[in-house]
């Protein structure tokens, strides 16, 4: 079982002690937080990208990057990289050259990022083509890392005649590359077509519904011609963990509780400038929450549900979200050291 730390980098004041990190001080705690996820014995680090809202990470490939930096080992990735909306010559070019300086560490995450419609019409796309031109970004960024003199006329970008772009991946024939996809059995089924992994978006629903989507991917990936022992399956949770369960819950709760509110609220901004009518968000209770799309509790408890999750969703790898909510530095700390003592480890053996 791979095991992931993912942050989608929001800026939240810690709903108990009032504190508020600056711009610059989020930015560098993702970078620290990706040295404590390498000592502790995560596989990979997943970094989001986000525009016009209180996730504050616009530029995830260059956080990688300086994450690439100061790590060796851990695997660097996205949560999502919004390919739909991005030039894919310029994802291709940076994405690569996290390659180039991490030594082929790279797997990006890709998705279309449809929860937040401003994203389109802030960039002046139209949203009714997120699908196409997600699926044909994804297609010709995945040509050009594996295709030198790519000539290529689409829908969404202007042609290329005979571009090769640089730096090469430093990985072959490609680096891997994930899809985030499991709402869309359109996006499953080209996640598998084009022989990528796929992850699921299970902080959006309980495990349950996503089980079509898994199904679904293993017979396309079947019918598309891969071997099976080259795929992989992922899930998402916001999770809590600390020694006892009482603790894990006192801490978690109440910044899970103000992330929820503030996700709330930033998605009725992001419609309104997107023209839309908002609409609340729904936030089930957190007793609901945590036993159905976070997991939160003691290592005992917290390694019961990833069993449960893994074998309802046949899953390889699982990222957590342990920094929602303005969670201070010496609370993610203890998380990383609980982690690294009592659960990774029996994760890496299962």
């Amino acid at each position: 079982m791979r095991t992931g730390l993912l942050s989608l980098g929001d800026l939240i004041r810690d709903p108990l002690t009032g504190e508020l990190r600056t711009p610059a001080q989020r930015h560098r705690n993702l970078i620290d937080q990706a040295v404590w996820a390498e000592a502790a014995g995560f596989d990979t680090i997943h970094f989001g990208e986000h525009h016009f809202s209180r996730y504050i990470m616009s530029s995830p490939q260059v956080v990688l990057a300086a994450a690439a930096e100061r790590t060796t080992t851990l695997r660097l990735s996205t949560g999502v990289a919004l390919a739909a909306n991005l030039d894919p010559v310029r994802v291709a070019e940076d994405y690569a050259t996290i390659d180039a300086i991490s030594n082929g560490r790279v797997e990006p995450c890709f998705g279309r990022g449809t929860l937040f419609p401003d994203v389109y019409s802030e960039f002046g796309q139209d949203e009714a083509c997120a699908s196409e031109r997600f699926a044909e970004s994804l297609e010709l960024i995945l040509r050009l890392w594996s295709e030198e003199e790519v000539t290529w006329k689409g829908k969404h970008r202007a042609p290329l005649h005979h571009a090769t772009v640089h730096p090469r991946p430093t990985q072959t024939p490609r680096p891997p590359v994930w899809v985030g996809a499991g709402l869309s059995i359109e996006s499953v089924d080209l996640a598998a077509r084009l022989g990528c992994w796929l992850m699921l978006p299970t902080v959006f629903g309980v495990w349950e519904m996503f089980k079509p989507a898994v199904e679904h991917y293993e017979a396309a990936w079947t019918k598309y011609g891969h071997d099976p022992a080259q795929r992989r399956i992922g899930a998402i949770c916001h999770f809590g963990v600390a020694r006892t369960s009482q603790e894990a819950h006192a801490r978690f709760r109440p910044r899970y509780e103000a992330y929820w509110g503030e996700l709330s609220k930033w998605t009725s901004e992001s419609a309104q400038r997107a023209g839309r009518e908002p609409r609340p968000f729904p936030i089930p209770s957190y007793d609901t929450m945590t036993s159905s799309i976070a997991i939160c509790g003691s290592p005992a408890e917290v390694l019961e549900r990833f069993a449960v999750a893994r074998e309802t969703m046949h899953l390889d790898t699982h990222l957590v979200m342990l920094d929602m909510g303005g969670m201070p530095d010496r609370e993610l700390r203890d998380s990383f050291d609980v982690l690294a003592s009592d659960v990774l480890p029996a994760l890496r053996a299962a």
